[in-house]
């Protein structure tokens, strides 16, 4: 049975002038392929994914906001287009070259991990991304890490009312809102 995990890549850009998305795009995707998986295992690409929920952008505009080379930002949209994570939503001709607009394939995504090994990579890279998020925040609510010993009926009672948590939070998007995130891990530690 897959654990169920409900999560999204944060929403970096702001929202156009009229409150809207500038692509179409699904509210929900399920990723639970290993290849989806294993894309969004990596901080640049999920960096990327984030950058584009609401506004599609090129592969020159992703490579100057992100300070990585031109064929970086192509290799990891590529890696995310085969995924099916990205798609081009639309091109533009720019003298003999054709620009392709990349947007994500859905707002949301709702991981469904089996392999313990692609969760914790998953959860990780999350986390780094979060930690880099945090860092360049204009304004940082409540934040806290809290250690305690639970009986598994506890832990099990607290994984469901953040679970709770994230599918609030998630109803609560509005596109003429400002851009808030919350990264949630409940873990059990290794043993000293």
């Amino acid at each position: 049975m897959p654990t169920i995990r409900e999560a999204e890549a944060p929403a970096v850009a702001a929202p156009q002038g009229d409150g809207g998305y500038d692509y179409e795009a699904a509210d929900m995707l399920v990723v639970s392929d290993r290849e989806q998986l294993r894309a969004l295992a990596d901080e640049v690409r999920i960096a990327m994914v984030a950058r584009l929920r609401e506004r599609a952008r090129s592969t020159q505009q992703l490579a100057e906001e992100m300070g990585i080379p031109k064929g970086t930002a192509g290799h990891h949209l590529k890696v995310l287009e085969r995924a099916g994570l990205i798609r081009v939503v639309r091109t533009r001709q720019v003298r003999a070259v054709t620009e392709k607009f990349y947007g994500r394939t859905a707002r949301f995504f709702r991981f469904e991990v089996e392999d313990p090994e692609d969760e914790r990579a998953l959860v990780a890279t999350s986390v780094r991304q979060a930690a880099t998020e945090v860092d360049r925040a204009p304004q940082v609510g409540t934040f806290g890490h809290v250690k305690a010993r639970l009986r598994p009926a506890e832990a099990k009672r607290f994984e469901r009312r953040l679970k709770r948590l994230m599918v609030d939070l998630r109803a609560a998007d509005t596109p003429a809102g400002a851009p808030w995130a919350l990264i949630a891990a409940l873990y059990e530690r290794a043993r000293d």
